[in-house]
């Protein structure tokens, strides 16, 4: 039962991104580059959000509830500081890469990379959120048995992939809108960000947090997919296996 739960668990959280690394980057060289770049850079975020918290446990000098609310606000925001970051480097190698080509055209798009990093930014922070959960799940014990909720690691599996693809659709906003200069964009993908964030605190009372996330999820890759020029009669055209 054990195993089952793991792997069970393990395909919700991380099926749909591994599909789209399959899919979409593993068999090109430069968005495998952007891929790696991109999970480092929210590494520097989790080391920050760290010594952050280190330092505020010291300062304080007491480790209780009080401190994790505004302690994964700033880890947020550290986040989104790195995925700035992350766009300024990736710009500069977009005009780097437009430079040293034949046609003065990168051989990737500046949307490319935004969708790239921003699946990275939501497949290393998932595997940070669950990969311990996964772990329990294979056993010994069992959920609920003190009456927890017996929906614990599908909940967590859920969300962990909710994450995931909030990280990809949150990647192709914020680059857009740092293209763009458009300051709302911004605001409205660190604003979702803190959100999702603060609905996850409602936990273990999952009606509550995850129908919420989900949703939000289902919107903002809506918002996504026309930032990134798609359209409806697109995906017709699509379906039809028409260019």
């Amino acid at each position: 039962v054990g195993a089952a739960v793991f792997f069970g668990c393990a395909a919700i959280a991380f099926g749909p991104a591994a599909a789209l690394v399959l899919l979409t980057v593993a068999a090109e060289p430069l968005r495998v580059i952007v891929l790696v770049a991109g999970a480092f850079f929210w590494l520097l975020s989790l080391l920050g959000a760290s010594l952050l918290w280190a330092l505020s446990v010291q300062l304080s000098g007491r480790e209780d509830a009080a401190l994790l609310l505004p302690g994964a606000a700033a880890a947020v925001l550290l986040q989104e500081l790195c995925r700035f970051a992350c766009f300024k480097l990736l710009k500069k190698a977009d005009e780097g890469l437009a430079m040293l080509s034949e046609d003065g055209r990168s051989p990737i798009s500046l949307r490319q990379m935004a969708y790239v990093s921003g699946l990275s930014f939501g497949i290393i922070s998932g595997v940070f959120s669950v990969l311990n959960i996964l772990v329990d799940s294979a056993g010994p014990g069992t959920v609920g048995i003190h009456g927890d909720s017996p929906y614990y690691f599908i909940t967590s599996a859920f969300l962990t992939m909710a994450l995931v693809l909030l990280h990809t659709f949150w990647g192709v906003i914020f680059f857009d809108a740092c293209e763009r200069r458009r300051a709302g964009g911004l605001g409205l993908v660190v604003g979702g960000h803190l959100l999702v964030s603060g609905l996850t605190f409602l936990n273990p009372w999952y009606e509550a947090s995850l129908g919420p996330i989900l949703i939000l999820t289902l919107c903002t890759g809506l918002w996504a997919f026309g930032t990134a020029g798609g359209s409806f009669h697109n995906v017709l055209k699509c379906l039809s296996c028409k260019r």
